[in-house]
C-alpha cells in the first residue's frame, strides 16, 4: 500500500513541477506557456487553470506527505530479530524458598569506593 502511495505521490510531484514551469513569471521571461494570441484558450483563461491546477496539487502533495508521514511512522514497531538470543539473556528468577543473594562489598564500576551500608 505505501508503494502505491509512493508512485502516486511521485506523480503528482512530477505534475505540480510541470503545473509550475508552465507559468508566466512575473518578468514574463521564464515562462514556457500562454503563449501569443489565436489559441484555444485565451492568456487569462489559461492563467486561470494553471492558477487552479497549481492549487490542487499542492494541497494533494500536502495531504499525501501527511498520509505518507502517518503510515510510515505506524509501521516503526518494535521488534525482536532473534527471540532465541531474547529467551538466552532474560534473567533467570530465584526460587521462592531460595534466599537472595548478598550484596557486592564494592560499586561495580567504582573500585575501592565501599558500599553504604
Amino acid at each position: 500500500m505505501i508503494t502505491f502511495l509512493l508512485v502516486i505521490h511521485g506523480l503528482i510531484t512530477l505534475a505540480l513541477v510541470a503545473v509550475i514551469l508552465l507559468q508566466r513569471s512575473e518578468g514574463g521571461a521564464l515562462g514556457i506557456g500562454g503563449g501569443g494570441g489565436g489559441g484555444l484558450m485565451t492568456a487569462r483563461g489559461a492563467a486561470n487553470l494553471l492558477t487552479r491546477a497549481t492549487t490542487i496539487l499542492a494541497a494533494l502533495f500536502i495531504v499525501m506527505s501527511i498520509l505518507l508521514a502517518v503510515l510510515a511512522a505506524g509501521t516503526n514497531k518494535a521488534r525482536v530479530i532473534d527471540p532465541t538470543v531474547a529467551a538466552k539473556t532474560a534473567p533467570i528468577a530465584p526460587a521462592p524458598g531460595a534466599p537472595a543473594p548478598a550484596a557486592p562489598a564494592q560499586l561495580p564500576g567504582l573500585p575501592g569506593v565501599p558500599v553504604a551500608q
